[in-house]
């Protein structure tokens, strides 16, 4: 029957064709391949279509979906996703690459310091005695002509001043008395002219005598109304108050304004016996600063010339949180003279305007003075010496570091794709990229935290890594 032979024919060609086709070395698709691709794409993932390579581990329908939303310009690699506590949490913050002309700085290490001179003034014992008030303690805010001190006179030489004064004083009492006596009564021509004129030499002689003792009482560091009180009342003078100089023995700078003095350092105490010229106090006027940096030799030419133009210099000051607080506008007053021969490096100083904070007071009604800025503060100074115009500068916080590679993440929604970039230069606070055609301008990324954020990503990765630990293919 035509019927019963069909199954031998088709039987018969199969085995032709297998016998042909191995004959000829052309592969046959392997039916553990089709079934698998079958599979895979009944369970909706999607295979690289080459042979002995494994399947990619993402759906293919979130593949498709994530390549919708992808950035425009750059192929991402792995991405991280955190939630919004998080976010704030590290205080991540998003915005676009700008294009900014960038200052080349060299960073050198700086002190605040005092200006030689002029923040310091010391007070010393103009007399011998003995100290029985101390007017001010160390901290408080001190104005010009107030008292520090009050001393007790033990200096036999100054007594004996003073008395001779005194005695001169009378002296001259009694002959002005006379003398205007004898010329009411020369009105009358009954006295002869030449006693008048004897009695006026004597006046002569006396205040020239008077005017000594006065300078003499002065050097030995009594103030002109002292000197004035003790004429007119007659009587010695048993206690000194030592004061704060006045206005006019300070050193005023008109750019500063008027001083503002702290006594810093306190050196004596109630009952000390003191000499002539023993320092009894320090005081300080802060008003302005320096800050002692100190560059290597082969970077005094450009700090010379960023001298010379005036280039505004940058302070940042480290603050308890570990962030830094720039001082900024800031001008290099003086190069040193000389290079350290031995450290080869150049000091330089920087004028460093300081900051009156709000002063308080005590239960004596005592006025503080705070400064922002102190001596002994260690700084870093940032001295522009090359303008580099069009580059994309990002803050350092911007960029994350893992061995050699550098990282930005770009902003895809809730996502954020880590994307290899190179950095061109980069100081403690800005970063400059290169525009090698990895991250572009106007790219959304993130501002802060990069390296948080890469931590993130090394533990997510770490993560999905568990589940197949340990698993055998």
């Amino acid at each position: 029957m035509p019927d019963r032979k069909w199954p031998s024919v088709v039987v018969g060609i199969s085995i032709g064709l297998f016998l042909g086709v191995s004959l000829l070395g052309i592969p046959l698709v392997s039916s553990s391949r089709v079934r698998t691709s079958a599979a895979a794409y009944l369970a909706g993932y999607e295979s690289d279509g080459k042979e002995g390579h494994a399947f990619d581990a993402q759906p293919a329908r979130r593949k498709q979906e994530h390549q919708g939303h992808g950035h425009a310009d750059h192929a991402h690699g792995v991405e991280v996703t955190i939630s919004p506590q998080a976010r704030k949490s590290i205080g991540l913050r998003e915005g676009p690459v700008s294009v900014q002309s960038y200052s080349r700085p060299i960073i050198v290490p700086g002190i605040i310091v005092e200006k030689p001179g002029r923040s310091q003034y010391t007070v010393i014992a103009p007399i011998t005695g003995y100290v029985t008030q101390v007017y001010q303690t160390p901290g408080e805010s001190v104005s010009p002509g107030d008292p520090l001190f009050e001393l007790r006179l033990t200096h036999e030489e100054l007594v004996q001043l003073q008395v001779d004064l005194l005695a001169t004083s009378e002296a001259l009492d009694v002959v002005q008395r006379e003398l205007r006596r004898l010329e009411s009564i020369n009105t009358e021509g009954l006295i002869a002219k030449k006693r008048i004129l004897d009695q006026q030499y004597e006046l002569q002689k006396l205040e020239g005598r008077q005017r000594a003792q006065r300078q003499a009482l002065l050097l030995h560091g009594l103030s002109e109304s002292q000197v004035k009180t003790i004429q007119e009342s007659r009587t010695l003078l048993g206690t000194v108050v030592v004061r704060a100089p006045h206005e006019d023995e300070l050193v005023i700078n008109d750019a500063e304004g008027q001083p503002m003095l702290l006594l810093q350092e306190l050196d004596v105490e109630r009952g000390q016996y003191v000499e002539t010229g023993v320092t009894l106090a320090v005081l300080v006027d802060h008003r302005t600063l320096l800050i002692d940096a100190e560059a290597f030799e082969k970077d005094a030419v450009e700090i010379s010339e960023a001298a010379s133009e005036g280039r505004p210099v940058v302070a940042m000051l480290e603050t308890a949180s570990g962030e830094s607080r720039e001082i900024t506008d800031l001008t290099i007053a003086y190069l040193s003279g000389e290079v350290d021969a031995e450290a080869r490096t150049l000091h330089f100083f920087v004028s460093l305007p300081n900051e009156k904070l709000s002063g308080t007071n005590d239960a004596l009604g005592s006025a503080t003075l705070n400064w922002r800025y102190r001596p002994g503060q260690r700084v870093q100074l940032r001295v522009p010496i090359e303008e580099w115009p069009d580059r994309m500068v990002v803050p350092t916080t911007a960029v994350a570091k893992d061995g050699v590679e550098h990282y930005v993440f770009v902003v895809d929604e809730n996502h954020f794709h880590q994307q290899t970039v190179e950095v061109e230069f980069r100081d403690p606070r800005f970063v400059v990229l290169a525009d090698d055609g990895s991250i572009h301008p106007g790219d959304i990324i993130a501002l802060t935290s990069a390296q948080q954020l890469q931590f993130a990503l090394k533990n997510q990765s770490g993560e999905n890594a568990e589940p197949h630990a340990g698993h055998t293919h």
